[in-house]
């Protein structure tokens, strides 16, 4: 099998057979990235850029990284020092950087559905690095692929997602992700930072968080987006570590082989305290690293890996 479309926008309407191409691929970058060094030449010649409309450390550094495991050439943009501060638009933005040769545009914008308007408009490779509260596909993938290093299996578990599921692109990628991969997801948190309707995605919403973490095979903690809340939607963040904060003693109550992760940043003492952030249980750090492997799997898929097509399957 190979990977047919020219770009890469969300998990939504990727099917079980795609996703683990990805993770396949990423189980042989893996081996590259453990080497003492980490190059090969599979995407020379080719030109990747980054453009970043919100701040990002880990999903940006890992990018960039990935690129040049592989070879390529990148060029990362400010928008801070761009042309977007003398009123040029986002269009044309793009379409400079495309007329210059790059051969692959990795996006992040604040507003939903950014990517797929480039997309239709460019002729190289787009890869959505998050779009507003839409998706954040690639951190799905990432996550995808450090529990199957460590379960070994991808369906038939319990993921219990916790914390601000209404502002989270990553939520909705990871709710994606399992449901076609053939786990159940059960979702708590705050009643007012769960979005009307998330039950549509085939999901259980449960706001008893130790019966959610009871049976759960993966915890998956989120990060309050106090930046995207434009009004207070629970009392304070100490009432919220209390209700809904992952604690050593609330993870007694989880089964002795689960899986404690966040997509990062964390606030710390807020939605995770130090101590499981840092306990046997989680596996943050094996996410970061992963999202090197899996990324060098996407672009090697994108730019190197043949494609059958030119669509999209956005």
């Amino acid at each position: 099998m190979v990977w047919k479309y020219k770009d890469f926008l969300c998990i939504e309407g990727l099917t079980k057979e795609e996703i683990e191409l990805i993770i396949e691929t990423a189980i042989s970058m893996k081996e590259i990235l453990n080497r003492t060094i980490k190059k090969v030449p599979t995407l020379r010649g080719r030109t990747i850029c980054t453009l970043f409309y919100e701040p990002s450390t880990r999903t940006r550094s890992s990018f960039e990284l990935a690129a040049k495991y592989l070879s390529a050439d990148t060029i990362s943009i400010s928008v801070s020092v761009s042309s977007v501060q003398k009123g040029e638009s986002l269009l044309d933005t793009v379409k400079t950087l495309e007329a210059m040769g790059i051969d692959a545009l990795i996006v992040r914008h604040n507003s939903s559905g950014v990517p797929y308007f480039l997309a239709k408009n460019l002729t190289c490779s787009v890869i959505n690095a998050g779009d507003g509260m839409h998706e954040h596909p690639t951190q799905a993938l990432l996550d995808v692929f450090t529990v199957f290093e460590k379960k070994k299996r991808l369906d038939n578990l319990k993921i219990a997602i916790i914390g601000d599921v209404m502002h989270s692109r990553v939520a909705r990628s990871n709710i994606y992700a399992w449901k076609i991969l053939g786990s159940e997801v059960k979702i708590c948190g705050p009643s007012t930072l769960i979005p009307p309707g998330i039950e549509d995605l085939g999901v259980e919403i449960n706001y008893d968080i130790d019966k959610v973490l009871e049976d759960a095979d993966i915890i998956y903690i989120l990060r309050l987006q106090l930046e995207r809340q434009k009004k207070g939607l629970f009392p304070s963040l100490r009432e919220y570590h209390f209700l809904f904060g992952i604690t050593p003693e609330r993870l007694k109550k989880a089964k002795p082989d689960v899986l404690v992760m966040h997509p990062g940043p964390m606030n710390r003492g807020v939605e995770i305290s130090s101590e499981v952030a840092d306990s046997i249980y989680s596996v943050i750090n094996e996410q970061v690293r992963n999202g090197v492997v899996v990324r060098m799997a996407l672009l090697y898929l994108l730019l190197g890996g043949g494609r059958i097509d030119e669509t999209s399957y956005s």
